[in-house]
């Protein structure tokens, strides 16, 4: 027998289909070392022929797995991936196994176990240890081998052992996430509103569905029901979140309706908890993966239903090779597997609801709270008039007396700021000078907690300045202000209140952001402050304020979703307030407060913000009526990079003259943040009037990277900086 192997390779060379002589044992989707280039290296086997197109072909140095890691959906899919993002196949089937089982960095756990055998035994007086394991035994059957050998010997086992009292069992051990984690309640009564969007969701022709529904409106339990549907019909499910932080808070509701049959897999993980998910989910006896981006790579079969919640969330879309979105994954996995895809969001993405509204995909609208209660009430404190009252602090009056009021009341505030650390920048007041990263284009953020400057896009610490080191001058000052601050100021003015910070910097491992969630929603602290990853899903119901500071922000960004990402974020974190029995408040603070964005925002006005926001990108040409497409070319060698950048300029410049009419904007620039991680980055940057070049543009960038410059795709961007 002859196996196809594709390498495992990240290069454009060794991209092709390579064969060896195999067992007959060997099946498709396993994966195996193989000689090539004078080395063995690891490789995926596609397929296993009788046949073979060559002569003199060598054999499979090794089979790695026992049954095959990867199916015939897998090498679908790798296709389609690979020549949507022209990257090599092996990049695409990396994906669908945990990163440690390449190179055997992670194996299956085993235990030994001590087993009761039951002989009848006869020990001497002198053989106290023996007998007290003995004992043990007899009551409990079998124990622990090491854990036995801690409490009475090793010697003491082992001559139990050869004396016919025991034998020794090598069991498979399961190395499960969050095994303390509580399960939520089970099935619910569904109101006329839920059982109407399940009906549309199976009576409709359609695959994709977008459930746009108020915050708190039920959606978690529209899709626990379609979950259950396809579970009992013998299927399997997809349940994606866009935060790590919100895994564990769906796991546990889907232990709650689903038991050992929900399975989780993220990055936060350890490498054998996260390979023991993956093996329950690949075997079967795991049919619910619920994870972040990453698990719409799941290696699940017959998938009847891939749920993608908060679709609009901006991590779906992945910054490394391949930089693929996670919708359109969900998609082909869909088509693929017959399934339903449905894409929840309070604030749907652009681009989601113009399919939706225009029939492209089904469009279910809940317009209510599952409580029937009103959404929260927005009031805006206009940042200018309480500076111009004296009052420098983060918090407006308003927002002083609002926590007053719900601290006394025995509640809990949430206050929400998108920016981690202590203060934003630290300047010199006397010549202007920004204290900057060596190796990023970008301002320093202090830390109170470890007292430095810290680089939040490569992570490097610097000792904090005691003087200018451009003019020498001492009035060094903090500008703007981060969660770290914010909290220093919150116990200044609430010395009793309890306070809990979440952001990058106190989460850490797979427990970080649970840990923190679970002490706020035991009411172990009366005010819980953080970014983004509080801003969304979660359910606590003592919240009846919350505190939104710098809400302008985002709107000031050079980004054409600015506007969209404002109102999102504004509604998602207002969401959070008042989802039980108490009504809910809301204090946005801005600097902005005539801003059609805000006025949308308060009066939860998605369609006004919508129509509003469509004709404005119908009118501009941007998305979703054009494609915005980024070229970035990085690099450590300044010459070189450049030299790289003008090629690939050039070649898409002669691109446009090949296809008129498809190009409506194109420039070469650097780009806005100048260096990241030591690396120069510039871009070449253009508006399409369609997908129809994207390929084309795409062959540029793979022709032109090398092993000193970088370049790659990026559609529509996230992030332009």
């Amino acid at each position: 027998m002859y196996a196809k192997v594709i390498v495992d390779i990240a290069r454009s060379e060794a991209d092709k289909i390579f064969e060896y002589s195999c067992p007959d044992t060997l099946k498709a989707g396993s994966r195996v070392k193989v000689p090539f280039g004078g080395r063995i290296i690891e490789g995926f086997v596609i397929d296993v022929s009788p046949l073979s197109s060559y002569e003199n072909v060598k054999p499979v140095a090794e089979i790695l797995d026992e049954e095959p890691a990867l199916t015939q959906e897998c090498f679908s899919l790798m296709e389609s991936i690979a020549r949507r993002y022209r990257v090599p196949k092996a990049v695409v089937l990396r994906l669908f196994i945990p990163s440690e089982m390449r190179r055997g960095r992670v194996h299956a756990a085993y235990r030994n176990f001590a087993v009761y055998t039951g002989a009848d035994i006869t020990l001497p007086a002198s053989a106290k240890k023996q007998a007290e394991a003995l004992t043990y035994l007899k009551e409990h059957g079998e124990g622990d081998y090491a854990a036995l050998c801690d409490s009475f010997g090793r010697g003491a086992v082992n001559a139990l052992k050869e004396k016919g009292a025991l034998e020794i069992e090598r069991r498979k051990q399961t190395r499960s996430p969050f095994t303390g984690l509580p399960s939520a309640v089970g099935e619910k009564t569904l109101t006329p509103a839920q059982e109407r969007a399940i009906g549309e969701i199976y009576s409709s022709d359609k695959s994709t569905h977008l459930l746009h529904g108020v915050t708190g409106s039920g959606k978690t339990e529209i899709y626990l029901n379609v979950i259950a549907r396809e579970i009992r019909a013998g299927r399997t499910a997809v349940f994606l979140v866009p935060e790590i932080s919100l895994t564990p808070q769906m796991l546990s509701q889907l232990r709650g309706r689903f038991g050992n049959l929900a399975a989780i897999l993220h990055s936060g993980l350890s490498a054998g908890e996260r390979f023991d998910e993956w093996c329950r989910l690949r075997s079967g006896e795991a049919k619910i993966a619920v994870g972040a981006r990453s698990a719409v790579f799941a290696p699940l079969e017959n998938i009847g239903a891939i749920i993608v919640d908060e679709e609009h969330d901006a991590s779906y879309v992945s910054e490394s090779a391949p930089r693929y979105s996670t919708i359109e994954i969900a998609q082909m996995r869909a088509e693929y597997n017959g399934a339903k895809l449905i894409l929840g969001s309070a604030t749907p993405s652009i681009e989601s609801y113009v399919k939706a509204v225009e029939g492209e995909t089904g469009l279910i609208t809940l317009t209510e709270r599952i409580n029937k209660k009103p959404l929260p009430e927005i009031i805006i404190a206009d940042m200018r008039k309480e500076v111009k009252r004296g009052n420098n602090t983060a918090f407006s009056s308003a927002l002083r007396e609002e926590l007053a009021e719900t601290l006394a009341g025995g509640n809990q505030a949430i206050i929400f700021l998108n920016r981690r650390g202590y203060s934003r920048t630290v300047l010199c007041r006397d010549c202007g000078y920004v204290a900057k990263c060596e190796h990023c284009d970008v301002a320093l953020t202090y830390h109170s907690e470890e007292n430095c400057l810290k680089c939040h896009y490569c992570g490097t610490k610097y000792r904090m300045l005691t003087a200018c080191p451009e003019c020498g001058g001492k009035h060094v000052l903090y500008n703007g202000t981060g969660t770290q601050r914010v909290v220093a100021d919150l116990k200044q003015l609430f010395p009793s209140a309890r306070i809990l910070r979440m952001d990058n910097d106190t989460v850490s491992g797979k427990d970080g952001h649970y840990s923190i969630l679970k002490k706020f929603s035991e009411k172990q602290a009366d005010i819980l402050v953080g970014t983004q990853m509080i801003a969304k899903g979660h359910d606590f119901p003592a919240v009846t304020l919350v505190g939104i500071l710098d809400a302008d922000m985002s709107l000031h960004f050079s980004d054409y979703r600015s506007g969209e990402r404002t109102f999102q974020l504004i509604t998602q974190v207002a969401g959070r307030s008042g989802r039980a029995g108490e009504a809910g408040r809301v204090v946005l603070q801005t600097c902005s407060p005539e801003n059609y964005i805000l006025r949308y925002a308060v009066a939860y006005d998605y369609k006004g913000f919508f129509e509003n926001e469509i004709a404005l990108r119908k009118a501009t040409g941007f998305p979703p009526y054009s494609v915005i497409c980024r070229v970035m070319v990085t690099g450590e060698d300044g010459e070189r990079t450049l030299e790289t950048l003008k090629k690939v300029y050039f070649a898409i410049e002669k691109l446009r003259g090949e296809t008129p009419g498809e190009f409506i904007f194109l420039n070469k620039m650097h780009s806005p943040i100048k260096k990241i991680q030591g690396k120069l980055r510039y871009q070449v940057l253009m508006r399409l009037a369609s997908r129809n070049a994207l390929g084309r543009v795409y062959d540029v960038a793979v022709e032109n990277t090398n092993k000193n410059v970088l370049v790659y795709v990026e559609e529509n961007p996230v992030n332009l900086s």
